[in-house]
């Protein structure tokens, strides 16, 4: 089904997905791929890396992503790739006592999904740029930082600002915003998470200090880039 606009995702769970290639210059051959999901009302964003695209290793990494949740997953939303439109994510999704709403965006129209895409910069370029990952031994490494320190690091101290108004007045749109919040907080102000849950992330978010999430995030990156082939592009910058 295309993607349909209702009330209900804009409740908490309804997430957008998408992938990232760290393929370099070339999409030829196997390489790493970043898996993206965030959430609509939150902005809660988890990244997982896996080898290639295929439908198998995707899946993997979604389940992955639904583990580490702080709310329900109630929505899919993908593109038109082939590894979310497959029998397995499917049935995963929608064989299950309370199915995910599962959609997918129009083809050819990636604003449907801007939330996530905003997402692959901010959480994915932004930390690993455009350089080609080949080497298996990367995807572990890569998912040590994503569901760690950076999960963390994004989640409860990078505030974002959410679109609530858009307006065009002759030939110029005017935008207006709410107040920045980071997701730990916008999570926390929903009032279908449990007690329980607003307990753990209010635990675990006393626990944390930015400043030494960010010294542990460059120290695995260092380590990540030592096994990083850098593409051609960027030799001749250098």
């Amino acid at each position: 089904r295309s993607k349909q606009i209702t009330g209900t995702s804009h409740n908490l769970g309804f997430m957008e997905t998408d992938t990232v290639a760290h393929c370099g210059n070339s999409l030829s051959g196997d390489f790493v791929w970043s898996l993206t999901m965030t959430d609509i009302l939150t902005a809660w964003t988890e990244c997982r890396a896996t080898w290639n695209k295929g439908a198998a290793g995707v899946l993997s990494q979604i389940k992955n992503i639904e583990k580490s949740l702080p709310f329900e997953l109630l929505g899919c939303d993908c593109d038109n790739g082939s590894e979310f439109l497959n029998q397995h994510l499917i049935r995963y999704l929608m064989k299950r006592d309370k199915p995910v709403q599962f959609t997918r965006s129009r083809a050819y129209h990636k604003n449907d999904n801007a939330h996530v895409e905003q997402k692959n910069w901010t959480h994915v370029r932004h930390l690993f740029g455009y350089d080609r990952f080949e080497n298996p031994i990367l995807v572990d490494l890569m998912n040590d930082l994503y569901v760690n320190e950076w999960s963390l690091y994004q989640n409860h101290f990078c505030p974002v600002m959410k679109l609530i108004e858009k307006k065009k007045i002759n030939s110029r749109y005017y935008k207006r915003y709410d107040k920045p919040m980071t997701p730990y907080y916008r999570t926390m102000g929903c009032s279908s998470i449990s007690v329980e849950t607003k307990t753990k992330l209010r635990e675990q978010h006393r626990t944390l200090n930015p400043f030494e999430l960010k010294r542990s995030i460059d120290k695995k990156l260092k380590k990540i880039f030592e096994l990083v082939t850098i593409t051609t592009k960027v030799r001749k910058r250098l």
